[in-house]
């Protein structure tokens, strides 16, 4: 169980899109110096390159935002990363929650700006899952069909969305969506649920406190409806994260490869599998020092 409080986390980390620009909070600014900005796309390349030479041609990609390291979490966003069929080379599709319009939209977006959203400029953490062909055949050709991507789109976003049904949505549960269609064939969320449901997708609860269900109230994107009232009775939440879909798609899919990423003081730094890189992107025994290549242009 993640310590209580952590769902707190969620509403905090709201995935926004503003218009053309790369996702931020809805009213967060986050300035970046020259030297910060050459940091992260130097970043960028090193996890392009790495995707190139991997072979595959779709991973699940997840990304370290706001900083929810007190409660226990490293990532909170993820989405579909694919070879081409997006613009560039490793663009990502994902969903986030439009402030301006207050709706949800699918957003695609060049690697750069995917890692680059981050509260903290100066340290950050990559996740990739690399998917085998029998995998990722299949959930590239669901994401680049827009039928499929946005039939799975629900009008109302909510950070903490249950994610066995379908009132709300959040980011993460849409790319769990999307892997059930592209698996499974599944037309509609009631059919993309039930199979996750079927094939053991549990994402871990989290306990919350009773100040956390009363913000509900006041947040725009956060929400309670939604959830079981004998778990929300118990201080219970449960919601798609990064971690959940990885473990699911990493049990269905035995020949994924995972490799985690992170830039710091140090430089850039990997590990493949294993256990997670320091908190602090500092180099301990099995990880490899990345030299980073220059950003394109």
């Amino acid at each position: 169980m993640i310590r209580v409080a952590a769902a707190a986390a969620f509403a905090l980390a709201a995935h926004t899109a503003q218009a053309g620009s790369p996702p931020r909070g809805c009213d967060r600014s986050h300035d970046i110096t020259a030297t910060q900005q050459d940091r992260l796309l130097r970043f960028a390349a090193v996890i392009r390159e790495a995707l190139a030479q991997s072979g595959a041609r779709a991973a699940l990609i997840s990304r370290s935002g706001t900083d929810l390291s007190r409660f226990g979490l490293r990532y909170s966003h993820a989405g579909i990363a694919l070879a081409d069929g997006l613009g560039s080379p490793w663009a990502v599709r994902q969903l986030y929650y439009a402030c301006a319009e207050g709706a949800p939209r699918l957003f695609d977006q060049g690697l750069a700006g995917f890692v680059s959203g981050s509260d903290d400029a100066d340290l950050g953490h990559v996740s990739l899952l690399l998917l085998p062909p029998e995998a990722a055949a299949p959930l590239a050709a669901a994401t680049l069909d827009k039928g499929i991507a946005l039939g799975l789109l629900n009008a109302r976003y909510s950070a903490n969305a249950y994610p066995f049904s379908t009132m709300f949505q959040n980011c993460n549960q849409w790319v769990a969506e999307l892997m059930a269609a592209a698996t499974a064939g599944s037309a509609s969320r009631e059919e993309a649920q039930s199979w996750l449901r079927r094939e053991g997708y549990a994402p871990e609860p989290v306990q919350a406190s009773p100040w956390l269900m009363l913000a509900g109230r006041f947040v725009p994107w956060l929400h309670f409806g939604d959830h079981p009232a004998e778990q929300l009775n118990a201080g219970i939440v449960q919601t798609s994260l990064p971690a959940s879909l990885e473990a699911f798609a990493a049990r269905r899919w035995p020949a994924a490869r995972r490799v985690e990423f992170c830039h710091g003081p140090q430089g850039v730094l990997s590990r493949d599998d294993g256990a997670p890189l320091s908190a602090g992107c500092l180099p301990q025994a099995g990880d490899r020092h990345r030299a980073s290549p220059a950003p394109e242009s």
